[in-house]
C-alpha cells in the first residue's frame, strides 16, 4: 500500500502524529477558522472523510484522527469503554490548540463525540451526531455481532480489492449494499477508496466494538450542554433512523434527515452533510 493510496484524497490537511496514552495516533489537520474535529466510526478511518473534509477546510479548521487501532493509530492497552478514545481526540485538539471545538461523530465516532461532551463540557462548543451509534447497539446480540466480525473482518478482504470494487458496479453493491450505502452505484470510486483503505491496516478494533456495545448514552444525555445536531440518513438499515428521533429527544436537538441516504451519508451525500453542518455551527 503507497503513501498516497492511505492519504486517500486527504491532501489538503497536514499529515501529523502523537503519542496519546501510550498509542502512537495519526491525525489530519488543515484549513482556516472556528476547530472542527471529525471522529470516524467504527473499522472507519480519518479517509472516511475523503468527500466531505474537502467542503469543510474552506469554512473550519479541521482535526481528523484515526482513532487507536484504527489505520494509521496503534491499539491502546487495557480498554474497557469508550472514554479512553475520547480522551484521545481531546489530547490531540488540546496539542494542536483548537479547543474549545465543534465535533462531528459517524456511528461509533458519534458515541465517542458524545463521551467527550459529557466528560469535557468545557471543550466541547457543539456537537453534530451523524448516524450515531449508542442507543439500538448497546445490546448482548450486538456485541457478539461486532466481536465476530472483528475477527473475520470482512472489510480487510474488500480493502485488498478496493479498486476493483471502485470500478464495479456488482462489488459495489456486495460492498456497500443494504447495511451501507442506500445506492451504491452513487458512490464514486475516491469515496470507495476513502471508506476501505483503512481496514488493511487496523489492528485492533475488537477493543472499540466491545466498549460500543458495552455503551448505553441514554442516561448521559442530560448531561450534554452544548447545543447538538442529528444528521440521519433516511434510509439507514444499519442505525435505525428511530434512534435519531431518540437522541434529538433526549438532547433536545433538531434532526435534519438525508434523502435517499443510509449509514454513509459523510460519503453518499456530502454536499448536503455539510450544508447541514456549516449551517447548525455558523
Amino acid at each position: 500500500m503507497t503513501f498516497e493510496d492511505v492519504r486517500n484524497g486527504l491532501r489538503e490537511l497536514d499529515e501529523r502524529s502523537l503519542e496519546v496514552h501510550g498509542s502512537r495516533v495519526r491525525y489530519y489537520v488543515g484549513g482556516d477558522g472556528p476547530p472542527l474535529l471529525l471522529v470516524h466510526g467504527l473499522s472507519g478511518a480519518a479517509a472516511n472523510w475523503v468527500a466531505l473534509a474537502p467542503l469543510l477546510v474552506e469554512r473550519f479548521r479541521v482535526l481528523i484522527p484515526d482513532l487507536p487501532g484504527h489505520a494509521g493509530s496503534s491499539p491502546l492497552a487495557g480498554v474497557k469503554s469508550l472514554d479512553p478514545f475520547a480522551e484521545t481526540v481531546v489530547a490531540l485538539a488540546e496539542h494542536e490548540r483548537m479547543l474549545p471545538a465543534a465535533l462531528v461523530g459517524h456511528s461509533l465516532g458519534g458515541l465517542v463525540a458524545l463521551r467527550l461532551a459529557v466528560r469535557r463540557p468545557e471543550a466541547v462548543s457543539g456537537l453534530v451526531l451523524v448516524s450515531a451509534a449508542g442507543i439500538s447497539t448497546a445490546t448482548r446480540r450486538v456485541e457478539r455481532l461486532l466481536r465476530v466480525s472483528s475477527f473475520v473482518r470482512p472489510s480487510r478482504f474488500y480493502s485488498r480489492f478496493r479498486a476493483r470494487v471502485g470500478r464495479s458496479l456488482a462489488l459495489r453493491y456486495l460492498v456497500f449494499g443494504y447495511w451501507g450505502a442506500s445506492d451504491p452505484a452513487a458512490l464514486p470510486p475516491h469515496v470507495v477508496e476513502g471508506f476501505l483503505s483503512g481496514p488493511a491496516l487496523h489492528t485492533d478494533t475488537l477493543t472499540a466494538a466491545r466498549a460500543l456495545a458495552r455503551d448505553d448514552p441514554r442516561l448521559d444525555l442530560e448531561l450534554v450542554r452544548c447545543p447538538s445536531l442529528v444528521l440521519w440518513g433516511a434510509r439507514d438499515r444499519q442505525v435505525p433512523v428511530a434512534d435519531a428521533f431518540e437522541y434529538a429527544r433526549r438532547l433536545r436537538a433538531p434532526v435534519r434527515l438525508v434523502a435517499d441516504c443510509g449509514h454513509l451519508p459523510i460519503g453518499e451525500r456530502p454536499d448536503a452533510c455539510a450544508d447541514a453542518i456549516t449551517t447548525f455551527l455558523t
